[in-house]
């Protein structure tokens, strides 16, 4: 009777140090595996933006409409003679409305 309560403690010792113990463990798996998963995540995600930074690296090498825009918006250029740049600045405040006094 002590025997076979023996051996079934051993087997049970050694099928949970099959399941958990060892180098790569049940819990070690677990975590790899939902690590891979985001990591398979961020990579989608990562082509994604790859895949759209492309289609506007060619939108910019093509797009005539696209080209002009960007030069009007970012550069401030304009197109022939007849047309005026306006440039706005923002309003600093003066010293004297800062100083407040009797």
């Amino acid at each position: 009777m002590i025997r076979k309560l023996l051996i079934g403690a051993i087997v049970l010792g050694v099928v949970v140090y099959a399941l958990q113990g060892g180098e790569y463990g049940t819990t070690d798996l677990l975590r790899q595996r939902a690590r891979k998963k985001s990591l398979l995540a961020g990579i989608d995600s990562l082509q994604r933006q790859v895949d759209s930074l492309g289609a506007l690296q060619k939108r910019l090498e093509t797009d005539p409409a696209l080209q002009e825009r960007i030069a009007r918006e970012e550069f401030g250029m304009v197109r022939g003679e007849k047309e005026l740049l306006y440039r706005f600045a923002d309003p600093r405040p003066d010293a004297d409305s800062t100083k407040r006094g009797p």
